[in-house]
Order: C-alpha cells, then sequence, then structure tokens
C-alpha cells in the first residue's frame, strides 16, 4: 500500500512487536518516535526516541504538545494507559491498541464473551489478570478516541526476534534431527500469525483508518499438518535432507511428567493442554482476513525466522535436549541417552558444527 509519511508513535519500540513496528513504520519512510522508558533496548535506526515512565501521570508529560497521525500501543496495564491518553488522546488522528487472544473468557474457546475488566487503575501484572487487564485497556482507548480508535487481539504471536522462541524451537530442532518428541495429538489445532504479517496490517490500517476490534490470527491447522509444514520448509532449503522422526506422546504423560506448556523454562512450544487452552487456536481469521491482513504460508514464515536466526542458531527459551531425553526414555521405559549428557540446560542447543566437551 502506497502512503504518504506520518508521524508515527509507538509506545515503547524497544522490544519484539513494539520494535518491529518501529523499525517497519520507518522503512515505509514514516517519522517515527518511540516512547519508553529505556530499560529494555534500544529502538531501531532512525527512531527517535523520548524516555517517560508511565507508571505516573508527571512521567508522560514529555509528550504533551506533539501531535500524531498514527499511535501504536501495547501496554497491559490499565494504569499505564489513562495518563497517556490524557495527554495524547486529542492529538492523534489513529489508535492501535494491541489487545490479546487472552481478552476471551475461557482462552477465548467458543464464545466471544470476554473477561470482566480489571480496575481501570490496576498495577497488577499477574499472568491470572493478564486478559481482565487487555479489556480494561481497551475500554480505556474506545471510550478516549471512539472512532479513532482500532482494538487488534493477537494470539500467538511468532517470527524474528520472538524472545519466547515457541515456533523457532521446531525449526532449530528438527535440523539436529535423531529421535524427537512431538507433543499430544496430531490433530489437536494450534495457530498462529506472523509478526511481520502483524505488522504490515496494523500500519496498514492505520493508513487507511480502519476502526472496530478484530481478532489477529491466522486459520488454525492440526500440530502434526504444522510439524509437517515445518519440515517442507527446511527441506525446501536443503536444512535438512529427510523428514524428521517424530515420537508421539500423550498428553496426560505430559501431564503427569509436569511438562510446563506453551512458552519459558524447559516448555514445548505450541503445546497446551485441552480443554483448557484450546481457546488458543479457536478464534476465526476471516474477519481480520477481509479487513486487509495479509497471511504468509507457513513455510514462508519458517524460512523467515531461519533466514533472521542463521548466524546464531540457538534459542533463549523451550525444552534442552536433556529433558526431551529424559522424557522420551520414560516414555520408552528405557534409560536416557547418555550421548545427551553434555547438552548445556541453558544452552538448549548445540550449536551446529561444536564438538562435545573432552571427557
Amino acid at each position: 500500500m502506497s502512503t504518504q509519511p506520518k508521524r508515527v508513535l509507538v509506545l515503547g519500540g524497544t522490544v519484539y512487536l513494539s520494535r518491529t513496528i518501529a523499525r517497519m513504520a520507518v522503512e515505509r519512510g514514516h517519522q517515527v518516535t518511540a516512547a519508553a522508558r529505556g530499560t529494555s533496548g534500544e529502538p531501531p535506526e532512525g527512531v527517535e526516541f523520548v524516555k517517560i515512565d508511565r507508571s505516573s501521570p508527571e512521567g508522560v508529560e514529555a509528550l504533551r504538545g506533539r501531535e500524531f497521525d498514527a499511535v501504536f500501543d501495547v501496554a497491559r496495564l490499565p494504569a499505564y494507559v489513562g495518563p497517556v491518553l490524557d495527554v495524547l488522546a486529542d492529538h492523534a488522528g489513529h489508535w492501535s491498541f494491541i489487545s490479546s487472544i487472552s481478552a476471551y473468557d475461557k482462552d477465548g474457546a467458543g464464545a466471544d464473551e470476554v473477561h470482566e475488566p480489571t480496575a481501570p487503575d490496576s498495577t497488577d501484572p499477574s499472568v491470572e489478570v493478564y486478559g481482565a487487564s487487555k479489556v480494561a485497556c481497551e475500554n480505556l482507548v474506545r471510550e478516549r478516541l471512539g472512532d479513532r480508535a482500532l482494538v487488534t487481539r493477537p494470539g500467538l504471536i511468532v517470527g524474528p526476534g520472538d524472545p519466547v522462541d515457541r515456533l523457532g524451537f521446531w525449526p532449530l530442532r528438527f535440523s539436529e534431527g535423531g529421535e524427537i518428541l512431538a507433543p499430544g495429538a496430531k490433530d489437536r489445532p494450534v495457530q498462529w500469525i506472523d509478526v511481520v504479517d502483524y505488522v504490515n496490517w496494523l500500519l496498514d490500517a492505520a493508513d487507511a483508518k480502519l476502526t472496530g476490534t478484530f481478532d489477529a490470527i491466522g486459520d488454525h491447522i492440526g500440530t502434526g499438518e504444522f510439524f509437517d509444514g515445518i519440515a517442507d520448509a527446511l527441506l525446501e532449503e536443503g536444512h535438512i535432507t529427510e523428514r524428521p522422526q517424530l515420537t508421539w506422546v500423550s498428553q496426560e504423560f505430559l501431564l503427569e511428567q509436569e511438562v510446563t506448556p506453551w512458552a519459558g523454562h524447559e516448555s514445548i512450544g505450541f503445546w497446551a493442554p485441552s480443554p483448557e487452552y484450546d481457546g488458543h487456536a479457536s478464534r476465526p481469521a476471516g474477519p481480520a482476513v477481509a479487513a486487509g491482513l495479509r497471511l504468509s504460508s507457513l513455510q514462508e514464515t519458517v524460512k523467515r525466522w531461519w533466514r533472521a536466526n542463521a548466524a546464531s542458531p540457538s534459542l533463549r527459551a523451550g525444552m534442552s535436549r536433556v529433558r526431551e531425553g529424559e522424557l522420551l526414555a520414560a516414555w520408552h521405559g528405557t534409560e536416557p541417552d547418555p550421548d545427551l549428557a553434555w547438552y548445556d540446560r541453558e544452552r538448549r542447543f548445540k550449536v551446529p558444527g561444536a564438538d562435545a566437551p573432552a571427557g
């Protein structure tokens, strides 16, 4: 979409999604400002940085008097939204609030009911109220911006820069070969949104002044089809020469072994127990696609992740080879493979080409 240069404000702009918004907005020729505390990283090259602290009304005064054609906000604490709106709501042409699929009650399964919102001045950061906090943030934005507000609820955002590597775990693990633990049932649905697709849509939507509330998600597929798509991408690029050797283990076994779902230390990316997390893979993609969201194929998403990480093929999260070996041994009723003992649990994966330590 061809656009005229715009004054763009990204509240954040230094980590993953917000940083990608800032970078891609610069690439489109926009004049971009990132406003943050500046403790989580640096904004992309070409972005003006304004230091703010959203924990108090005084902390956002550096933005007073500024005007922006488009504002993007990824806040999760309602108390951090109100002060910024007080300063900027009347001086923004369009406001995109990035919410979450977790806004839906019961994790989005089935119906469209959302959580009861937290108080508008809530500062509770706990994961237990994450969805309710996002609902409260959404309400604040709609109340102040009205027909200038776009609220999007992304599902699992994957791609280059993902700090929890839920997608990246699988292509890198497939590239190492050997027996690979595959979680749950082959037909268990998974669903995601490519960060590049999502940001392109957000920027297009700001240009078009799109308003309303949309889920930001791609169509769901079964876990088995998901793994096939990853393998297809790696085979096409020559990163593997044969299809991965998958051993499917049951959800009941994973729960008995207290395996961490979804994300984090020693977790299995993309796997979550059913039915508790069914909502993470049950939202419709159609409305967002009709509103301009263009979805990459799984193969392109995997190739994009690989290209971005080829220089340093390691993970910051996910299950270590040691833990995977222990689980596979327990599944088979055997002892863990001693050849895996030298893998560093904190490094997650050995670097291709590295040799095992002597002794």
